[in-house]
């Protein structure tokens, strides 16, 4: 009677020990999921603080293109917007028109020399550029770390404790077609 004793208590240790690690696992992966996307609230933050720099430094030089600063600031806000709320929804077809934007002010910047030379221009342009780059890394990673989360909390035992302990699915962060395909180069300068 001793060893069937011994044998389950050795096995409910272990059921619960197996259920612990689980468990860690599981919200060491929503956490890595929230900081992923803290890691890109950082950089967009960082691109909303420069953008309106860039646009004033073009006002000076691109009295005729108000249209395209306008929209730039515009896309600016919505990114804000959505960033501010945490609606991963939202934020892909923001960022998709703040890009396609700022592609039209760098384009239509190619036709004032004077702005093009601008040490302050070049800077922000590097440094927004820059930001876009470290945006689309982190973006990549935030996808990849909603993907792992929302493959374990599907997979068996750990769906059983995820549903117990109320882990759910994640959004990935996704991008309209406009942002995805190649870009009409044309588009840019007409």
């Amino acid at each position: 009677m001793e060893i069937i004793s011994f044998i389950l208590l050795g096995t409910i240790i272990a059921t619960l020990l197996y259920g612990i690690v689980i468990y860690n696992n599981l919200v060491s992966l929503k956490h890595n999921v929230s900081r992923s996307w803290s890691n890109i609230d950082v950089l967009l933050k960082q691109r909303h603080d420069e953008l309106p720099k860039l646009v004033e430094t073009c006002k000076q030089y691109m009295g005729y293109e108000q249209e395209t600063l306008e929209r730039v600031m515009q896309a600016r806000a919505a990114v804000s917007n959505a960033r501010e709320q945490g609606d991963v929804g939202s934020l892909g077809p923001a960022e998709t028109e703040l890009r396609l934007g700022l592609g039209k002010l760098f384009a239509l910047a190619e036709a004032y020399p004077d702005l093009k030379a601008n040490d302050t221009f070049k800077h922000l342009q590097g440094r927004i550029s820059d930001l876009e780059n470290a945006i689309a890394d982190r973006r990549e990673f935030y996808n990849e770390s909603v993907n792992v989360n929302n493959i374990r909390i599907e997979q068996f035992p750990d769906v059983i404790l995820a549903r117990m302990f109320g882990f759910g699915p994640r959004q990935l962060l996704e991008f309209s077609e406009n942002e995805t395909s190649d870009v009409d180069v044309t588009a840019l300068f007409s």
